[in-house]
């Protein structure tokens, strides 16, 4: 946690640091992120939503503290010192409960919150802008803020009741706040003008919160653990664009916030940006930024291109069919896609397989799909990959097998490729310790 906090101080004093925010739970997604900070001797900072984890198990079964020991076993896998892991809760509120009315999906909220301190997690991001059924729209900012002073009032007590039971180590709370959030996975069309938030709003933004903490009697020692705002910086992905951040248009936000003397900015939805905004990102104090749909969209990228490499090796009989098996479970199971993705029928499988928006990650998890990543993964490992094959359909991972910096099997060549995009970010964070990846990357 000091490791963080030290991260943010150097990044408030002018310095291009910063950190990123691993938003997946997809076992090869963290396996590289992993891999990525053990090169890099940094802290890494995996964060799970309230939708993947909470109370209920979420989308991926686990609730919070079975993400945190899935995790944890990993890293013991991979050799990472524990103390280079912190851990983060994002947009944990009453999201997955909107539907019910307000007194019971905030209590259902409460629970979340309790189950994410008691698991261990360091990085709370208190958002409570959604509203629920018998809300007025949009909900008011007192009422938001009320809302997450409430459930940060929720978090101390539990980590207080911790501490007395004498059950707490060594996990210290920190808080994000901020309502101006921009859509979990993208959007399904860009806006045409796409604005970053107006000072004003920050300033408001942040001044109510402060009152709604103070009314819970929430003091400055709580509010110092407040660490960053969310706000919009001017970027999105759509599912087939990317809104690229603009230095120029938000330079005002980035003079508001070096004039506080604790708060950076934390950035959603940084996915796809081209690689020299991140660095310009950081260096106007948005120094936490969040990456989750680019890691899995690396992800099926790198498992579509084994697929595809399997076709010319392996008979048809025994192949793993990946990819129609993806457009056959999630045909059958349109529940995570359906309203995302617009258009005709050839649309829409486009977007199934393509999209930025990556929503195949909600069915990795699909027995049918394990199975067919499995067998994928077995057929490739017992066949030779031959160097031709691997540089028309995997030409990056081609040049590091060549230059001997990789091993040309099938999971090592998945994680190399996630990689890539973690190693952006860990540059532009100022964590990347080598330009180049290590000799042995699974």
């Amino acid at each position: 946690m000091n490791a963080l906090l030290e991260l943010l101080c150097a990044n408030k004093k002018g310095q291009s640091k910063g950190i990123y925010a691993v938003c997946s739970a997809h076992p090869m997604v963290l396996r590289a992120a992993i891999q990525q900070a053990k090169a890099d001797q940094s802290l890494l900072l995996i964060e799970a939503t309230a939708n993947q984890v909470n109370q209920d198990g979420g989308y991926t079964g686990m609730q919070p503290a079975d993400f945190i020991a899935f995790v944890k076993e990993l890293a013991a896998e991979q050799g990472l010192c524990m103390n280079q892991l912190c851990f983060g809760g994002d947009h944990l509120g009453p999201v997955c409960w909107t539907a019910e009315p307000a007194a019971v999906a905030m209590a259902k909220a409460e629970t979340l919150i309790v189950a994410f301190v008691r698991a261990g997690f360091h990085k709370i991001h208190l958002d409570t802008s959604m509203p629920c059924a018998d809300d007025p729209k949009p909900l008011p900012d007192a009422v938001i803020a009320a809302r997450a002073a409430r459930l940060c009032q929720v978090a101390e007590q539990t980590l207080a009741e911790q501490i007395a039971a004498g059950q707490q180590s060594l996990v210290q709370l920190c808080y994000v706040i901020g309502t101006e959030v921009p859509a979990p996975g993208g959007v399904s069309s860009l806006e045409q003008h796409l604005e970053p938030t107006p000072v004003a709003n920050v300033a408001a933004t942040i001044a109510v919160h402060q009152q709604a903490f103070a009314s819970l009697g929430l003091g400055d020692d709580v509010w110092q653990k407040v660490i960053a705002v969310v706000v919009q910086p001017g970027v999105e992905f759509d599912n087939t664009q990317v809104h690229a951040f603009d230095a120029v248009a938000s330079v005002q936000l980035a003079d508001f916030i070096s004039k506080d003397p604790a708060l950076v900015f934390e950035a959603h939805s940084t996915d796809y940006q081209p690689q020299s905004r991140y660095q310009q990102l950081v260096q106007q104090h948005f120094a936490i930024l969040k990456v989750g749909p680019q890691l899995t969209f690396a992800l099926r990228e790198a498992l579509f291109a084994l697929c595809y490499i399997e076709q010319q090796l392996v008979p048809v009989e025994q192949q793993s069919h990946l990819i129609a098996v993806c457009e056959r479970v999630m045909q059958l199971q349109p529940g995570y896609w359906q309203k995302f993705y617009p258009g005709n029928m050839l649309e829409q499988q486009l977007l199934r397989q393509y999209s930025y928006s990556d929503r195949i990650r909600y069915y990795w998890q699909q027995p049918a799909l394990q199975q067919a990543v499995s067998r994928l993964v077995g057929n490739l490992s017992q066949n030779q990959i031959p160097l031709p094959l691997l540089s028309q359909f995997m030409p990056q991972q081609y040049q590091a097998v060549l230059n001997g910096l990789l091993v040309a099997e099938p999971v090592a060549l998945v994680e190399h490729h996630i990689r890539l995009v973690l190693q952006m970010y860990a540059s532009a964070c100022g964590l990347a310790a080598v330009p180049s990846l290590p000799a042995q990357a699974a």
